[in-house]
């Protein structure tokens, strides 16, 4: 009888355990045991880029944004925002970030910003924030108490309010930009054809997202990295600079842009992003 072809001669047992030591040492250490190795883990994992938009918008505003760091390897996900108020669109996005594995890079625009800050509380693989063009309440600050600090931004006057109804009986309030003035207060340097497809496609938010608090402020303990927009008209660029300084922020970019700058000028929104991943590769 033999043994994976190994007979029972006296030699046996000795070319028997180095049949065996030679099949050990080409066993992964992971199977072997070792608690500190993720089966296929790669070394220097690229994050996964999460980007959330704000009101009045959809996730293909970050197209320019998405291709490019698609083209630089990363994986990206942008999913879409409820824009129905903090509670819910802070626990949907949570909810998915809970499934994504490996390090995040979560960049939020306009009232994005909100939402990812309160997100990412206690979420480990968050390993950066990134504020483009932001709002960015502390804990217990709602983005009316924050807005307050200083003078209002064009957009407040363009604005217009619309009742709905859902399907419980419940009823709210949603707000516009109204299309004629969005070109004016929102995305001034993009084309008026541009303008007038964002105005028709717009995507209202619920009225009571703007006094919402936060009950979480991720920024508080985690790397952040902000985009300020200096022709901003939809949010206070002094506002924006306010929130780079008190969030400590390792990185505060500024350019002549709208609002909507991951739209005008999504080669500096990547590279601002591609930053805080490469930043957070190295903590």
């Amino acid at each position: 009888m033999t043994v994976s072809g190994i007979s029972k001669s006296g030699k046996g047992p000795l070319a028997l355990g180095v049949a065996v030591l030679a099949v050990l040492t080409v066993i992964p250490a992971h199977a072997a045991g070792d608690p500190g190795k993720v089966p296929g883990a790669p070394e220097n994992q690229k994050p996964t880029v999460v980007l959330v938009h704000g009101a009045f918008a959809d996730a293909s505003g970050w197209n320019g944004v998405v291709e490019r760091l698609q083209h630089d390897g990363y994986q990206v996900i942008a999913p879409a925002n409820t824009l129905r108020g903090i509670p819910q669109d802070s626990t949907y996005l949570n909810s998915l970030l809970k499934t994504v594995k490996g390090p995040i890079v979560l960049v939020g625009h306009s009232y994005g910003g909100e939402v990812i800050s309160q997100a990412a509380a206690g979420v480990d693989n968050v390993k950066a924030l990134v504020y483009i063009n932001a709002i960015m309440p502390d804990k217990g600050e709602s983005f009316t108490s924050l807005a307050s600090k200083f003078p209002a931004a064009p957009l407040t006057t363009a604005l217009k309010q619309v009742p709905f109804r859902n399907g419980d009986g419940t009823t709210g309030t949603d707000v516009y930009i109204q299309p004629a003035k969005l070109h004016a207060v929102f995305a001034q340097d993009l084309s008026r054809q541009q303008a007038s497809t964002m105005a028709a496609t717009q995507r209202p938010i619920a009225l009571s997202a703007f006094t919402d608090k936060l009950t979480d402020a991720a920024w508080r303990d985690k790397p952040v990295y902000v985009l300020v927009g200096k022709q901003d008209r939809a949010i206070n660029p002094s506002l924006e600079r306010y929130e780079a300084k008190r969030a400590h922020a390792r990185k505060t970019v500024e350019i002549d842009s709208s609002h909507v700058s991951m739209i005008s000028h999504p080669q500096a929104v990547t590279d601002l992003i591609v930053t805080a991943a490469h930043d957070s590769g190295r903590q």
